[in-house]
């Protein structure tokens, strides 16, 4: 989660949606006040969406994309515009940067989609080598470490993942259209940075340009005009128009008045970061919308200790922190389970895995807080997600009068949550489940392990 610490788009908007000051939302505003001494440096220097994008473009070299113009002011505002319906969301209750913050997005693709699928190669091919190639020894000594470590958890599967891999690869197919597109016109952190790197101290500087222009066409986000001057806050000092520049005259230094370029046309063109009022009662005609679609289903089952239903949805960022550490796989991302606001928030599915007793992992990997940390196993062992319920028109001992102890066996409650009581039908005696409301906690075991298909015969239901 500490990487998420240094985001203040995550941070700011999520700490106004819950009206509180999330822990660590200081490094954040550290990383807004360097980049009013550097620049847009996080983009260019630290961001993994931005890094993907780069790699995507060299891979593209010789395909042909939309010819550069810096001139394109509408369409870099459009980031400008969607960072202030962020916040005026925010102002509501509504947080809304999990769906562009660049960093979920990489996040969310990591943990939902790169690792369970590198896991499951990773472990299809050692198993391939060891039995269907029968090679043993050393080969089977590096399968039992990563066993234990790295293929130690189960993580094969996510639902929907791969509409969270498509939108991934809808982000990165922009490079397509022009480099770094995304960062250029789309993203809200960039206009974050941007509209502080506009008075950044760190300025490039080109004395006796010779116009032969690399620097231009090489720009990854086409900051840099056609009479040399640039656009500060579009440039993420990648350096590249340093290293081609023939003449090297050109410099970035703490100076703000050494560029010796013509910029009689720059007053003119330059694109303005403002937002008009039809854009800004734009975004406020968009909350009806927002509200309308937004009404939350209550059967969801949420990972233990997470804030209130409205909380957690407004706190959580979808990064997929805690469903990459579940030792289970039972945590999944929902799709319209919890209505639209709810989309790709964690929510526990027991038929795939339980909540296991004795693991606090997911506490401890939320950036936000939208699960609280638990700093015990004996809290741990108190965080209720939820109830079970017996249907006895399917269970096996009440429906048909067969022996069934299954859910009572593998309930983890010390005291048993679920209990048998001795019923007498027919001349024979069966022991029947039933759920003891107040010690169960809805970790959901009893119906992962339930053997009745396709609907088991015990359920657990999400407290309202």
């Amino acid at each position: 989660d500490t990487f998420f610490k240094f985001d203040p788009l995550v941070m700011i908007i999520t700490s106004i949606s819950r009206r509180i000051l999330i822990p660590g939302i200081l490094f954040s505003i550290l990383m807004i006040l360097a980049s009013l001494v550097i620049g847009r440096f996080f983009c260019g220097w630290i961001c993994p969406l931005g890094a993907t994008l780069d790699c995507a473009s060299r891979m593209l070299r010789g395909v042909k994309t939309k010819k550069e113009a810096w001139q394109n002011t509408a369409a870099r505002n459009m980031k400008y515009l969607i960072l202030a319906a962020l916040f005026l969301f925010s102002f509501f209750g509504a947080q809304l940067a999990w769906f562009f913050d660049p960093m979920v997005i990489m996040a969310r693709f990591v943990s939902l989609c790169l690792i369970p699928s590198v896991t499951l190669i990773l472990n299809s091919f050692f198993i391939m080598l060891i039995k269907g190639l029968g090679l043993s020894g050393p080969v089977h000594d590096i399968y039992r470490a990563l066993r234990s470590s790295a293929l130690g958890i189960n993580v094969y599967y996510f639902s929907h993942s791969a509409i969270i891999f498509v939108f991934f690869l809808a982000v990165v197919a922009l490079v397509f259209y022009k480099r770094r597109a995304w960062c250029r016109f789309l993203c809200p952190l960039g206009a974050l940075y941007a509209l502080a790197s506009r008075y950044a101290l760190l300025s490039r500087t080109v004395k006796k340009c010779v116009h032969c222009r690399p620097c231009k066409s090489d720009c990854r986000m086409g900051a840099i005009r056609e009479d040399q001057s640039y656009l500060k806050e579009e440039c993420i000092l990648c350096m590249d128009c340093r290293y081609d520049c023939a003449a090297g005259t050109t410099r970035f230094r703490f100076s703000a008045s050494a560029v010796d370029v013509p910029v009689k046309d720059a007053g003119r063109n330059a694109p303005k970061n403002t937002i008009s009022r039809k854009n800004f009662l734009l975004s406020f005609l968009a909350l009806p919308l927002v509200a309308a679609v937004s009404k939350r289903a209550s059967s969801v089952i949420r990972p233990p200790a997470a804030l209130r239903e409205d909380k957690f949805v407004s706190a959580c960022i979808r990064c997929g922190n805690c469903m990459k550490v579940c030792p289970t796989n039972g945590l999944q991302p929902a799709l319209f389970q919890s209505g639209m606001d709810g989309i790709w928030t964690p929510h526990l599915v027991p038929e795939i895995g339980y909540c296991e007793y004795n693991c606090t992992l997911c506490g401890n990997t939320c950036p936000t807080g939208a699960i609280r940390k638990i700093s015990s196993v004996k809290e741990k062992h108190r965080a209720r997600l939820g109830t079970a319920e017996v249907d006895r028109s399917i269970c096996l001992p009440w429906a048909d009068n067969k022996e069934c102890i299954v859910c009572e066996e593998h309930c983890p409650v010390y005291e048993k949550a679920i209990k048998l009581t001795k019923y007498t039908v027919g001349g024979k005696t069966i022991s029947r489940p039933q759920v003891d409301m107040e010690l169960c906690v809805g970790c959901g075991i009893c119906q992962n392990k339930c053997p009745v298909r396709p609907l088991r015969a015990i359920r657990v239901r999400a407290d309202i």
